[in-house]
């Protein structure tokens, strides 16, 4: 099969999406129109597509492919797991291919196709298998494939889909594994879950991390689309995965393969909605990572408007000239003007997928989304956003009610469009109008752009200065990261202690670098310092909407910090805050969430305005201990502290015996330290109450020595198994309480 030119992955890519033969080819007719050479390479790879499938259901002889182009730059397999394997021509479903047995296949892509495997050995668990289809044998998709192994090995970041393992066959056939990611295209998810507008830009802004990691490790996805990035849940939350890095394009020294497709000078690739212009020039200038950026920015539009700015059938059907024509020059409708030229019933649709009346959906999007899309949709990739990372900020700073950075674009920018548009029309007139308007129209203008000037440097002044000290801030963040990393701990937490909590940028760098500070000075107990740092900790997290289960855990260590203080000062500062939490999160529907705020809000006795405030988030953790089975629960680290949590309540209630229950209900094949002495102190005080004093001087000693045991070696930053540094924190305030209670 011949090299695919730049034209037939395109047409190949979008007939795919076309199911039914007769439809499928009226598409053919139309984007192949002319073409009789594209026309017959489409149908030979539509016509070989099948056979992958017929490969591992009935076998097949396996294709002679270059080894070379399996290996990375430096002449070394991609991944360590790197290794040759026989692929046997009867191979079947529910057979080997090394330590992986096929289950079943659960997609395909341009160039590979993916199982659903069992990993037998050294582990065992489910992964996706990716190996590449037949008669897709060009050396640009065999290298194309290589470029995906490397690209995710590069890589590490809760949403981006790990590689596992890598390999071929002994005749050269890649293959290669990744996790598992069971979710749903993001789109899709949205739509189904009628996700409205906010939590849409919460899971965005994820993602814009995900490609800002990509892009600091010198990789350019240059595909981002729905089908790519699918949202699965972890602890209850959702969590959207960027997945599929096989066109991606190393941006630094590293190769990603040997012979990449990114060496011919025709090449073109991408999906044609989602790409950028520059990725569709003919020239093929020079793609970086801005092009990430417009991609980002038509995934926004989709997720706003539920369309995209252009068609892309309709890209493909007007053929490749028209395309980059459309996409070079053609502007898109803003998101609020697309959805205001929607019929009412599509419009009505798409507002009620987004939780909203149609005219609340326009004004909800008009202005500053608007601005933050088509910012990423300029043409000019030196007017887009610099990186993901600053599209993820203005997009915080729209949801914090803050000014963005995006704005309209100015009138002498529209008028210099709409010169570049018009040339001949405008210097006719302009050779009129020249010699009329000269002395005149120069003085008038020069006039009104003194006096335009002036003022908005005057309007402009604090905030420029709002913005340096955000920079500021940003850059003595890296330099507390390269402190920490150094092992300067005391240094970085002193330069992060200079930074005004309000000029903290929410980014993940940002989170980790102050929630590394907290728990170094949770773990020395130097609770007033923990708790300063928490608080900026908060302030970046935005822990109120519990976006991620990090920010979860740091609620919980901030209720902690702050009783922890009440030894030394009034209770007012855990009350506020613990009223605060209440107050914003009591609503939760998030079993995990729910659990944190009981054991954050009930550190300390409660009133029985606080404890009625806490009866549904209650609810909502013992309606999920009924829903799951305890016994798969045991060993799953987080879910078992929802009895603890269920407990606390009940003794903060004064129901002792109730209390008592949920702590003897503990699943017993529990073995973390933590969790068993918060029960047993917890025991040991339902016991003094109900009576049963020689049972709570047992439970006491029980739990006085695993605590102290733990404060004596000294506090860690813990794990699942042995329990976090807030678990035992908590256990050291619950021992206070009993001990105060109990005398033996």
């Amino acid at each position: 099969m011949k090299a695919a030119s730049q034209w037939e992955d395109l047409v190949y890519d979008a007939a795919l999406q076309v199911k039914d033969s007769a439809e499928r080819k009226v598409f053919l007719d139309q984007a192949c129109v002319g073409d009789a050479e594209l026309r017959a390479a489409v149908e030979e790879m539509l016509s070989n597509q099948p056979e992958a499938e017929r490969f591992f259901a009935a076998g097949s002889s396996a294709l002679k492919i270059s080894a070379e182009a399996l290996q990375s730059g430096n002449g070394e397999p991609a991944l360590a797991g790197d290794s040759r394997i026989k692929l046997p021509e009867d191979q079947r479903i529910g057979e080997r291919i090394g330590r992986y047995m096929l289950l079943q296949k659960i997609g395909e892509g341009g160039c590979g196709v993916v199982y659903l495997a069992e990993q037998e050995e050294p582990v065992k668990r489910t992964v996706a298998f990716k190996i590449i289809k037949l008669g897709m044998d060009t050396k640009s998709l065999v290298a194309r494939f290589g470029a995906e192994r490397q690209a995710l090995a590069l890589m590490d970041h809760p949403n981006i889909a790990r590689a596992l393992d890598a390999g071929a066959t002994d005749t050269g056939r890649p293959y290669f594994v990744m996790e598992l990611v069971r979710g749903e295209k993001i789109t899709d998810y949205c739509d189904q879950q009628n996700l409205d507008i906010r939590h849409r830009l919460d899971l965005f802004i994820q993602i814009c991390h995900a490609v800002q990691h990509a892009h600091q490790k010198g990789i350019i996805h240059r595909d981002i689309k729905p089908s790519n990035i699918l949202v699965t849940s972890h602890d209850g939350l959702p969590m959207p995965k960027v997945i599929d890095f096989g066109i991606a394009k190393a941006v630094t020294g590293e190769r990603l393969a040997d012979n990449t497709i990114f060496t011919a000078c025709e090449q073109f690739i991408g999906t044609p909605a989602y790409m950028s212009p520059e990725q569709a020039q003919k020239d093929r200038m020079d793609v970086d990572t801005r092009s990430d950026i417009y991609s980002l920015g038509v995934l926004l539009y989709e997720l706003l408007t539920g369309h995209t700015p252009f068609d892309g059938k309709e890209l493909i059907k007007s053929g490749m000239e028209e395309l980059q024509r459309t996409l070079r020059e053609k502007e898109p409708p803003r998101p609020s003007a697309m959805l205001r030229s929607l019929p009412p019933e599509d419009l009505a649709a798409v507002a009620r997928r987004r939780g909203i009346e149609p005219e609340r959906l326009i004004g909800r999007v008009r202005g500053d989304l608007d601005w933050i899309v088509m910012k990423s949709l300029e043409k000019d990739r030196a007017r887009r956003y610099e990186t993901a990372h600053e599209m993820a900020l203005d997009i915080q700073r729209h949801l914090s009610g803050e000014a963005v950075l995006a704005c309209p674009p100015g009138r002498m920018y529209l008028l210099q469009k709409i010169v570049q548009r018009n040339k001949t029309m405008f210097a006719a007139a302009a050779a009129v109008l020249a010699a009329l308007c000269l002395g005149l129209g120069l003085s008038t203008w020069l006039f009104f752009q003194e006096r335009a000037a002036r003022q908005e440097a005057e309007l402009d002044k604090a905030s420029e200065a709002k913005w340096r000290a955000r920079d500021e801030a940003a850059q003595k963040i890296s330099r507390a990261a390269e402190d920490w990393d150094a092992g300067n701990f005391a240094d970085a937490a002193a330069l992060v202690a200079k930074i005004p909590p309000d000029f903290l940028s929410p980014t993940l760098q940002a989170a980790q670098v102050l929630r590394n500070i907290v728990a170094w000075h949770a773990m020395h107990e130097r609770w007033n310092d923990a708790a300063s740092s928490l608080r900026s900790l908060l302030q970046v997290d935005q822990y109120r909407n519990f976006t991620s289960p990090a920010a979860v855990w740091d609620l919980l260590a901030a209720g902690v910090s702050l009783a922890e203080i009440v030894r030394q000062h009034s209770e007012l500062q855990y009350e506020q805050f613990r009223l605060e939490a209440i107050h914003l999160s009591a609503s939760t529907e998030n079993p995990l969430a729910a659990e944190r705020l009981l054991r954050t809000s009930l550190l300390l006795p409660a009133n029985q305005a606080t404890l009625q405030s806490l009866a549904a988030p209650a609810q909502t953790v013992e309606k999920s201990l009924a829903s799951s089975d305890p016994g798969a629960d045991a060993g799953s680290g987080e879910a078992p502290w929802r009895w603890v949590a269920l407990a606390l309540m009940e003794y903060r209630r004064g129901d002792w015996a109730k209390a008592a229950a949920w702590c003897q209900s503990l699943p017993s094949a529990d073995t973390n330290p933590a969790r068993l002495a918060n029960v047993r102190l917890i025991l040991a005080l339902c016991s003094q109450h109900l009576g049963k004093s020689g049972e709570a001087v047992a439970a006491l000693k029980q739990g006085r020595e695993m605590v102290e045991g733990k404060f004596h070696t000294g506090l860690t930053a813990g794990s699942d198994a042995d329990g976090y540094w807030f678990d035992w924190a908590m256990a050291q305030i619950l021992l206070r309480e009993a001990a105060g209670l109990i005398k033996p």
